[in-house]
């Protein structure tokens, strides 16, 4: 599906309901938080963020009753928000309603942030913004010219009944994984699935590819390899294993790039890596507030 930047905005806005984690955090990057009135459970950064704002529940799962509870006269949400039933609700209450896209490349970040500063009425900031991100994908991409041979990458999402679900195309595991310069093993389907023993060893990966996050459902890479057709890949002859925290690595907003930077280093020791632009600089978190 297509999307157009909308025009920069020029009514009110002071009171915003901000809906997937990568929207939260272009909000703050152009120094409109104190205009958030609410936020769903992806929006972990900055982390007073999550603090400091109302939750309306995971972005997914919303109820459209408690994000009109926050009287919002502008809600910003991401592409693939729902269920589709509150969706419809939300926009049958006649609230502005902007859909972020969530396109998983480069071009699909700088896109983010141009449709977010365009919706609060800050087009300035948003090409500041585009700006400095912009800078970080150019060094990515030359840090990526020295790659060699790829390494194949599979992502593990979870486990469920011993089955692995794992990320093939359409994804932004699979959008990470290509921006740091490694190639998906598992190039035969879309989305999200759980995946045979064979599925695993005919993939071949050099090296598995995790969210960190607490609580049972933890893939860490003892729980990885102990599975037979894990331990029967390349990845397990070297224990190959590789966490990172979840918005950081698929939110696919401003800091991405140096997500995939350090994907990269992690995958590529050999390369000469050195900080991209915005390295060191509050990590973009109010880059360009003013």
């Amino acid at each position: 599906m297509a999307f157009a930047a909308p025009e920069a905005r020029s009514g009110d806005t002071s009171r915003i309901v901000s809906i997937g984690g990568a929207v939260t955090e272009i909000l703050y990057a152009l120094g409109k938080e104190q205009k958030i009135v609410g936020v769903d459970t992806t929006s972990l950064y900055p982390p007073r963020a999550a603090r400091e704002k109302p939750s309306v529940g995971y972005m997914r799962q919303l109820s459209a009753e408690g994000v009109l509870s926050l009287r919002p006269n502008l809600i910003l949400a991401i592409q693939g928000a729902g269920p589709p039933a509150t969706m419809a609700v939300l926009k049958a209450a006649k609230v502005p309603m902007v859909v972020v896209p969530d396109n998983f490349s480069g071009e699909g970040i700088l896109d983010k942030i141009r449709t977010v500063a365009n919706a609060v009425g800050v087009p300035g900031r948003g090409e500041c913004l585009v700006k400095k991100v912009a800078a970080d994908l150019d060094a990515l991409a030359k840090l990526k010219a020295a790659i060699g041979k790829k390494r194949r990458v599979l992502f593990v999402l979870s486990f469920l009944n011993g089955r692995a679900m794992a990320a093939g195309h359409g994804t932004a595991a699979d959008g990470i994984i290509r921006m740091a310069g490694a190639v998906n093993a598992i190039d035969s389907f879309h989305g999200y699935k759980a995946i045979s023993n064979e599925a695993v060893i005919a993939a071949k990966p050099d090296v598995v590819l995790a969210m960190q996050r607490g609580g049972p459902g933890n893939v860490t890479a003892d729980t990885v390899f102990q599975q037979p057709a894990f331990a029967m890949t390349p990845a397990a002859a070297k224990h190959a294993f590789v966490a990172m925290e979840g918005l950081y690595l698929l939110g696919f907003g401003p800091r991405s790039a140096q997500a995939a930077r350090d994907l990269a280093v992690t995958l590529y020791p050999g390369l000469n890596a050195a900080p991209l632009p915005s390295a060191g600089k509050d990590t973009l978190a109010r880059a360009c507030a003013s």
